[in-house]
């Protein structure tokens, strides 16, 4: 089958892993994919959630308005080259990642007739309007209605998307639930917990971890003044693999509390380092995140075989199970995270019962993108048509 993969993402982050990942599964099993995406995608960009180069000054330069409808206006820009495509290759159907104002998939399966399947991450015009903000939310909120109900077929990450999208006039039976997942040849070959500590100069030490692009919200200041509230013979330690905004806040916390000793930031590393690294955990940190989300590092930790501590919310209920594989805790609780964190320092039985449940998680719900890959292999075999050329 022959498949053109349409976005027009540019950040080097989770969005760019889930792309790079979907494609090599479904190249590897057996199908022909084609990307149309911006060139931006191809060059440098920044990694950790960043706009690359023109993007992002554009986005500090217009005002919002301007730079919504530029958005809007790129459209017709992504339709040009994506039919293009669509006409060198003549594809079985045409896979989009979905974002905010971007029309052209739409357009592209009603003119030459061929399914659209539809991945969506976020409702992002909840999303702009909450976090990024957006000057015209009414029509963010029309055209994201009418690109979700005009897709053959439609892959929310988590059924609380799904409902949503339910709820915003989304026929069910074109919803399918695929969440996130992993690649399992990035977790082949893994040096042990002991020897991942050993390079990081964490020997002996109970090691709390936590992968990706730090953010305030993150409150990883909160798990920093855990840390200090522990006796030395505890021998506790903060690893934050990765970077971010947030990383001079963590650091200037730990030295006010006298403890810049029992904290690690590794900085950025190439994506294919971090399962290494991140085997030196004993505990892996899933922190507060928005509730229709599926998170890339959740997954990794269950592939790692961690103890993972995650909020207690809906979304993580379709993966997680309290007190089986991950120790969950109460958002609104103040000291929510805390108290999970003790419960599993105390009980070094509980973090390995709850680590060994949680590597078998992958296997057992299909958590692959080879098993993703094949999912969506499916679906468009249960939409093909015979192909025909615009007049």
């Amino acid at each position: 089958m022959k498949i053109v993969y349409h976005h027009r993402t540019a950040s080097r982050d989770g969005q760019s892993t889930h792309i790079e990942e979907m494609i090599r599964g479904l190249r590897a099993n057996g199908h022909t994919v084609v990307e149309s995406a911006p060139a931006v995608h191809a060059a440098a960009a920044p990694a950790g959630g960043g706009s690359a180069g023109w993007v992002g000054r554009l986005k500090t330069w217009l005002p919002r308005p301007v730079y919504e409808l530029a958005e809007i206006a790129y459209s017709f820009v992504a339709y040009r080259r994506l039919a293009g495509v669509i006409r060198a290759h003549r594809p079985d159907g045409l896979y989009e990642r979905y974002n905010l104002f971007l029309l052209a998939g739409v357009w592209a399966k009603k003119r030459f007739g061929i399914p659209l399947i539809l991945e969506v991450n976020a409702p992002m015009a909840v999303e702009r309007a909450q976090y990024g903000g957006l000057s015209m939310p009414w029509l963010a909120q029309r055209l994201e209605r009418y690109v979700w109900r005009q897709a053959d077929r439609i892959l929310p990450v988590t059924q609380v998307l799904a409902d949503y999208m339910v709820a915003q006039g989304v026929e069910p039976g074109r919803i399918h639930v695929i969440p996130n997942g992993i690649n399992p040849a990035h977790f082949e070959h893994l040096p042990t917990a002991q020897a991942a500590k050993a390079e990081l100069g964490l020997d002996g030490r109970l090691v709390v971890g936590f992968t990706g692009f730090v953010r305030e919200w993150d409150r990883l200041d909160r798990i920093m003044r855990w840390v200090a509230a522990q006796s030395p013979e505890q021998n506790v330690h903060l690893l934050v693999i990765g970077d971010g905004p947030a990383r001079a806040e963590i650091e200037a916390c730990a030295a006010e509390l006298g403890v810049s000793h029992r904290l690690s930031f590794t900085g950025a590393v190439p994506r294919e380092r971090v399962p290494a690294l991140s085997m030196a955990f004993d505990i892996a940190l899933q922190t507060a995140l928005v509730p229709y989300a599926s998170p890339l590092c959740l997954f990794e930790y269950l592939a790692l075989g961690k103890a993972i501590v995650a909020p207690d919310q809906p979304n993580h209920h379709e993966i997680l199970t309290d007190g089986e594989d991950a120790v969950l805790y109460r958002p609104d609780d103040e000291q929510g995270i805390e108290k999970a964190l003790d419960a599993l320092l105390a009980d070094a039985r509980l973090r390995e019962t709850v680590a060994a449940n949680a590597r078998e998680v992958i296997a057992r719900r299909g958590l692959t993108w080879g098993q993703h890959a094949r999912r969506v292999a499916g679906l468009f075999d249960g939409l093909r048509v015979p192909q025909r050329q615009p007049s």
